[in-house]
Formats: structure tokens, C-alpha cells, sequence
């Protein structure tokens, strides 16, 4: 599990941003519906909307509370879930087996919801830039929305995705191996003391992304272990604001 149950954006609420928000079903490619959360930006949006993409245990109040600070700072954003063929939409206790879920994950499946997520993002205004963010399982994901035909992603951040090698459930493919498809930019997070994610592994996507020509940043923070975005996380608050300010400056850059 990337983040325990009782884990919290290391971001601050803005005082006086008043943002619209709900929880709904998204209809999948394949007619699946699928749980969702939806943050909207107040009276003057930004030009960007944000497909936030989970951890390995799906939709949880953290990623919603993540959309949240999104849409304060003028970012729309949608978060989804990834079990709605094996666990339904219900909301699910701290407890939920989201493992034996997880293994039954496929790109298949996933991309639709990607897609259907896509499609709530960019209903209300086609011509905004998109991007994906994620986290560990979803970190991996989002590198792959940057393979994404129509529409393109403008970026993807990937806090702490693995880029190289099979995936350890579902079948998600290598991005290490899908950069020819790739575009925009891409902004890779990682801690130097995950022990999940090698150095050489971050160092193979480096060299991977400037073959392909690919404007990216992959940044490592030294000390930082697996899952240091996190509120309760003191060690690193320095860390996570950066972290933070490297993705609000992708996507104020365009």
C-alpha cells in the first residue's frame, strides 16, 4: 500500500477557495459504471483540468482531498477508481482486501476508465490542456496517459511510479518500453530511499524519454522514502512542497 488509512495531502487548504465537488459513477468505455469524485474550480478556472489516478488501493478520501486542493488552486480535477468490475462503487472500509482486487486489474480495463475520466474533463471545455498525476500504481498509469492519441495529455506526473519491468499485479505494460508513443511532458517524482524503485530503473526511463526527444524531468529526492507525500510525514515537508511546486509549475507552463 502506497499511503496508510489515515494519510493526508501535505497540502494546505487556500482560504476563500471556494471550489464545487462531488462523488458520482462515470460510465466506462465497456458501459462499466465506475466511482468517481469530481473537483471543481471557482468562478475563474484555469486553462488545465487534472485526472487524478490512485494508489494500489483505488479511490480513497486522500485522492479526494488531493482533488480538492487541485480545484483551489484553479484546477479541475477528477479522481477514479479502479475495482468497479470486481468490488462495485460502494465506498469501502480502511480494511477493504484491495490486493486480491488489484490483481485482477487490466490495461484493458483501465484505459476505458482513463477514457471515461478523460471525457468528464474535457465535456464542459475541449480546448483546455489536459494532465494525469499519480501515485505508485496509478504513478505507472499516469506515465502511460502520456501514450494517449486523442486527446493528449499536455504532461503526467508520476510520484513514485515504477517505469521499468513487469508489472507485480494486473498486466499494466513497462512505460520505459512505450515512449516512442509518448508525448508532452513528463515529470517523474521519486524518493532515493524507496527501496521498490532502483536508481538504474529511474536512469533507464531517463535515457529512454531523451532518445525519444521527450521534454521531462525526472527528480529524485535523496532521502525520501516510498509514499513521502504525506501530511503526517514531517521528515519531508520540504520535499513534498517542492514537490508540489514542480507540478503546479508543469502545468502553469503548458
Amino acid at each position: 500500500m502506497c499511503f496508510d488509512s489515515g494519510a493526508h495531502p501535505p497540502i494546505a487548504p487556500i482560504t476563500g477557495g471556494a471550489v464545487g465537488h462531488r462523488s458520482f459513477e462515470l460510465t466506462s468505455a465497456d458501459g462499466v459504471p465506475v466511482r468517481a469524485f469530481e473537483a471543481l474550480a471557482g468562478e475563474q478556472p484555469s486553462e488545465a483540468a487534472m485526472l487524478v489516478l490512485p494508489d494500489a488501493r483505488g479511490l480513497h478520501r486522500y485522492y479526494e482531498e488531493l482533488a480538492l486542493r487541485f480545484a483551489e488552486s484553479g484546477i479541475d480535477a477528477v479522481a477514479i477508481d479502479y475495482f468497479a468490475r470486481t468490488a462495485g462503487t460502494e465506498p469501502r472500509p480502511d480494511e477493504f482486501p484491495y490486493l486480491e482486487h488489484l490483481q485482477e486489474t487490466r490495461w484493458a480495463h483501465l484505459s476505458a476508465d482513463i477514457a471515461a475520466g478523460v471525457e468528464v474533463l474535457a465535456r464542459a471545455r475541449p480546448e483546455r490542456r489536459l494532465y494525469a498525476m499519480g501515485f505508485c500504481f496509478g504513478g505507472r498509469l499516469a506515465f502511460l496517459c502520456a501514450t494517449w492519441k486523442e486527446p493528449q495529455f499536455a504532461g503526467v506526473i508520476g510520484f513514485y511510479g515504477q517505469p521499468v519491468g513487469a508489472q507485480r499485479f494486473g498486466d499494466t505494460p513497462p512505460p520505459v518500453e512505450r515512449v516512442e508513443d509518448m508525448h508532452g511532458n513528463v515529470l517523474g517524482l521519486f524518493g532515493g530511499a524507496d527501496p521498490g524503485i532502483s536508481a538504474a530503473s529511474i536512469d533507464a526511463f531517463d535515457a529512454a524519454l531523451t532518445r525519444a526527444a521527450l521534454p521531462h524531468e525526472l527528480h529524485v529526492y535523496p532521502d525520501a522514502p516510498h509514499s513521502f507525500f504525506d501530511r503526517r510525514a514531517d521528515d519531508f515537508a520540504a520535499e513534498s512542497a517542492d514537490a508540489w511546486h514542480r507540478v503546479l509549475e508543469l502545468v502553469a507552463r503548458g
